[in-house]
C-alpha cells in the first residue's frame, strides 16, 4: 500500500486507538500509535502534506462503531482507513459470564462486513485491518481466547474477502510478550498497550505501507 501526496489517513476503533484524545478537537491524535505514526510520516515526508485523524472511542464494541461509522468515517472520505475493533465485544461477554453464540458471531461478521462494504461503495479508501488481541497477563485472560480467536478469524476472513492489508497484532504482540514479558507491552490488563506496545503497533503499521 502506497501513501500518496495529500492523503487523509483515518485511524478508527476503540480505546487502543483513542488513548486519551480530546474528542472536542477533531485534529487531536491522542497519545498512542496513531500519534507515533503521524509523527514519523509528517516529519519524514513534509512535502506529502498528509492529514492524520483519530476517531477511536474507548469502550466501543463493533456495534458501537457501526452506529457512528457514517459520521466518523464515511463523511470524512479518507484515503487510508486503519480499523482495530473487537476486543470489547469479548471483554463484555467475559464480564457478563456469557458464552459466545453462533448467532452473536454471525452478527459480528455481518456488522464488520457492513463497515467494509459501505467503505468500498462510498469511498476509494485503501484499508488496513488490525487483529484485536489479548495477552495472557493476568492469567484469567487465557479464558478469553475461545471468544476472541473466533473474532480474529472473522477479521482475517474480511481481509481476504475485501483484499485489504492485515496486521496480525495478536500474534505479533504475543510473540513479543513471550520474549520480553507480557506486561511490558500491555501493562496489567493484557489489552491496553504500554508505550512499548504502542511503539510495536506503530512500527508494524509502518512496515505494512510503502512510504
Amino acid at each position: 500500500m502506497k501513501i500518496n501526496k495529500n492523503d487523509t489517513l483515518l485511524f478508527i476503533g476503540d480505546s487502543i486507538t483513542d488513548v486519551g484524545r480530546d474528542r472536542m478537537d477533531g485534529k487531536d491524535l491522542g497519545k498512542g500509535f496513531p500519534l507515533m505514526v503521524a509523527s514519523h510520516l509528517q516529519s519524514r515526508y513534509p512535502a506529502k502534506r498528509l492529514t492524520v485523524l483519530n476517531r477511536g472511542i474507548g469502550g466501543d464494541s463493533l456495534k458501537d462503531l457501526k452506529r457512528r461509522w457514517e459520521d466518523d468515517c464515511l463523511i470524512i472520505n479518507p484515503d487510508i482507513v486503519t480499523l482495530l475493533i473487537g476486543v470489547n465485544d469479548t471483554w463484555r461477554n467475559q464480564n457478563d459470564g456469557v458464552e459466545l453464540t453462533d448467532e452473536e458471531l454471525d452478527e459480528f461478521e455481518s456488522d464488520y462486513r457492513f463497515l467494509l462494504k459501505s467503505l468500498h461503495q462510498r469511498t476509494d479508501a485503501r484499508v488496513i485491518l488490525m487483529e484485536p488481541f489479548v495477552l495472557p497477563y493476568p492469567k484469567d485472560r487465557v479464558g478469553w481466547r475461545n471468544d476472541l480467536d473466533k473474532r480474529i478469524q472473522i477479521v482475517r476472513k474480511m481481509a481476504r474477502d475485501y483484499q485489504t492489508e492485515l496486521i496480525p497484532l495478536d500474534g505479533l504482540l504475543n510473540a513479543a510478550g513471550i520474549r520480553d514479558g507480557f506486561s511490558y507491552y500491555t501493562g496489567d490488563d493484557g489489552v491496553h498497550p504500554t508505550v512499548a506496545g504502542h511503539g510495536l503497533i506503530a512500527s508494524s503499521w509502518l512496515k505494512s505501507v510503502d512510504e
